[in-house]
């Protein structure tokens, strides 16, 4: 079933974080130029801009005129609604995690309000995106394949992905969704607000380690999908935490 109306290709970013090969850049340009998405950032790219990167983008210089270069992966989300992170590596915490078809079909949910946005986010070429940057993700989207052969370059990654969105968006159809998600501009100052709590009342200890806690507790709020009443109403909260207050 065809659909009438293409919103989410508007909708979704394509972060690529600390990059180290400029020709991914651009082909990840070329490949987006061709599945209909133009919204690429770049997170401390080396050696870019490069006439490399445009070789490779073959025409899709619009999408790398367009790119946004930021300093932190933080930088590239804000506004983001839905934070999709791509990863062939096994964790030790797990995270939501997905198929790419299944983290598409996600998209097209959240992508039903007007101007809420999705960032799927790309690690480098080498290692992929680290348990820090994933902490960031509220999904982890992965792209079956060969498991005895498992070696996908990061702009062919980018093309799988780009693919199963184009199919996702021109065929199916979801209803519209009334709930506003919360951003990830409020998502992150809640979590800080909830850090400085715990931190406040001495929660944390040897046994239940900052760093390790919060990470679960953006797991668990991650998979909630908390909308942006409900992040309010914890914050509010959190405020009447006496003698704490934000």
């Amino acid at each position: 079933m065809e659909k009438d109306t293409n919103y989410t290709f508007d909708s979704v970013r394509v972060v690529m974080v600390n990059t180290t090969e400029p020709g991914n850049i651009g082909a990840a340009a070329r490949a987006m130029k061709n599945m209909n998405l133009s919204k690429l950032y770049l997170v401390n790219p080396k050696g870019y801009p490069s006439a490399v990167a445009t070789a490779r983008a073959s025409g899709a210089d619009d999408v790398l005129a367009g790119a946004v270069v930021c300093d932190s992966l933080e930088e590239a989300l804000q506004g983001s609604h839905l934070v999709i992170g791509a990863s062939a590596r096994q964790r030790n915490i797990k995270w939501k995690q997905m198929d790419v078809v299944g983290a598409c079909n996600e998209i097209q949910k959240t992508t039903t309000i007007e101007g809420q946005e999705v960032a799927v986010v790309f690690g480098t070429e080498n290692s992929g995106l680290s348990n820090e940057e994933l902490d960031l993700c509220q999904i982890l989207m992965t792209i079956p394949g060969n498991p005895n052969y498992f070696s996908l370059n990061v702009a062919s990654a980018i093309q799988v992905f780009a693919y199963q969105n184009y199919i996702s968006n021109t065929t199916t159809e979801f209803e519209k969704s009334s709930n506003e998600l919360a951003s990830f501009d409020e998502l992150e100052g809640f979590y800080t607000h909830l850090a400085q709590v715990l931190e406040h009342i001495e929660y944390f200890e040897d046994k239940r380690p900052k760093e390790l806690l919060m990470r679960r507790l953006r797991r668990f709020f991650g998979r909630a999908e908390p909308e942006k009443e409900e992040v309010a109403i914890f914050r509010g909260i959190l405020r009447n935490i006496k003698p704490f207050q934000k």
